[in-house]
């Protein structure tokens, strides 16, 4: 995986040597000397990672660059890695809260450095992609500028729900501890009530059950996939800790577990989770806005045809026949021009209410434009279509309709016209234009009634 790693120290010899360790890696190394450029390089180039060493004489240290990239919607999201000789509990939980995702101690175990990166880089494409992704929808406009605070914020309190795999009763009550002023948090197999996790504590170090295999499991389905996972490995055991990495986990907490150090950490694995997890509902959103007509919440005219197309084509082919049913509601003009828009919007949202409420869940009912509606029946045919059909009509005049506004409630009836894929030839088009005719026919005949149209009658 190639990517942009900014290196910012001081000292030219540290520069030099991760530069050549990075760039053996076929890495794109950006440098910088004090923590004021590195703020500013950071800005301007959006590197995929930042390597920050904290003493820097003169200016800004590692933590307060650190800060100041967190603190800038448009780097915010860049993992940095805090490299320094300082191996104490308070440095080590200090860059954390600063906002770093790691803190490593010179001298640097080249295989444990590498696999943190390779790690972070991993998330980072994953949150690159959505966030471009999301940019798409933006400036399509089906994603609303309004977002809500930003999760990453390293000033607002994420509170989930964690659940710790783990053999070590002491450990687990330690965990429980530090954790649960904040979030809820329960062993597995406890607190099935409590809706699904956002944070995955996992010992690689137990006895009864084998750790590495719990992380490539949560890693390997679906419910989980996502989950972010803290590895609680021993002090020492390194390879254990880049083998962790390797098969999925997110972070890495060293035994005997310091109770501020696990907070902080749970912390900024919590805010990055709700932050993706908020990239893809505004991109679920942006999807269902694609294909949805917004006024009444049913399918639109682009989501109609990339359904029906596929449908038909298979009935072409020997498969299983499909029938579209056209409705139209009688003289809405007349309602528009009576009551107003605003009344002959509500009539179209209770309309749409009634199709949607009785077709099959097999069934797309969409909105044409206007008054206009269409329902694909798939491996439906023309004669069921029109049961089908006749039921709908009778549910929707069954009861008049209501509106904001107005005194006494509207009578509204409607039009069904009706085909059915009869031969090789159809297509989407053709279906659609049988099922209008049979839509005029049932006008011409008195409005309020359903009519079929054959293939032989279209000819």
């Amino acid at each position: 995986m190639s990517a942009r790693i900014l290196v910012v120290d001081d000292l030219e010899a540290n520069r030099r040597l991760l530069q050549a360790k990075l760039s053996a890696e076929y890495y794109e190394v950006l440098t910088a000397q004090r923590g004021e450029e590195g703020v500013q390089v950071a800005k301007r180039e959006r590197p995929d990672l930042v390597l920050m060493d904290v003493m820097m004489p003169g200016g800004i240290d590692g933590f307060e660059a650190c800060r100041r990239i967190k603190a800038m919607p448009e780097t915010r999201h860049i993992p940095v890695v805090m490299v320094t000789t300082l191996d104490d509990r308070e440095s080590r939980v200090r860059g954390l809260k600063a906002g770093a995702e790691e803190f490593l101690t010179k001298p640097i175990d080249d295989v444990q450095l590498m696999a943190r990166v390779k790690s972070l880089l991993s998330l980072k494409v994953v949150i690159d992609e959505l966030r471009a992704r999301e940019a798409n929808g933006r400036r399509l406009g089906v994603i609303d500028e309004a977002l809500a605070p930003d999760p990453l914020d390293q000033h607002r309190l994420v509170s989930g729900n964690v659940i710790i795999v783990d053999d070590n009763q002491h450990q687990i009550n330690r965990i429980k501890a530090a954790l649960g002023v904040e979030h809820r948090v329960h062993g597995l197999g406890e607190g099935d009530d409590a809706g699904p996790p956002d944070l995955a504590v996992v010992s690689v170090a137990a006895k009864s059950f084998d750790g590495f295999r719990v992380i490539a499991r949560m890693r390997s389905v679906g419910p989980t996939r996502h989950l972010p996972i803290l590895a609680i490995v021993e002090a020492e055991d390194r390879a254990r800790a880049v083998r962790a990495l390797e098969l999925g986990a997110h972070d890495i907490i060293t035994r005997p577990i310091d109770e501020e150090e696990l907070v902080t950490r749970a912390r900024t694995l919590m805010r990055r989770k709700r932050y993706m997890d908020a990239l893809r509902t505004r991109l679920d959103q942006s999807l269902e806005l694609a294909i949805t007509d917004q006024l009444t919440g049913l399918y639109n005219r682009r989501f109609l045809f990339t359904q029906l197309t596929p449908l038909v084509q298979r009935a072409q082919c020997g498969g299983d026949v499909v029938s579209v049913m056209t409705l139209d509601i009688d003289h809405f003009k007349r309602c528009n021009d009576t009551y107003g828009h605003d009344v002959g919007d509500a009539v179209l949202q209770e309309f749409a209410a009634r199709i949607a409420t009785n077709v099959r869940p097999m069934d797309f009912a969409c909105r044409m434009g206007g008054e206009e509606f269409v329902v694909i029946l798939p491996r439906t045919s023309g004669d069921i279509a029109c049961l089908a059909a006749e039921r709908l009509r009778r549910c929707i005049c069954a009861s008049p309709f209501r509106a904001p506004g107005l005194a006494m409630p509207l009578d509204v009836t409607v039009s069904i016209g009706v085909a059915s894929t009869e031969s090789g030839e159809d297509t989407p088009e053709s279906l659609l234009k049988r099922a209008d005719e049979a839509l005029y026919e049932a006008k011409r005949q008195g409005r309020n009634r359903v009519i079929g149209r054959a293939a032989s009658q279209a000819a």
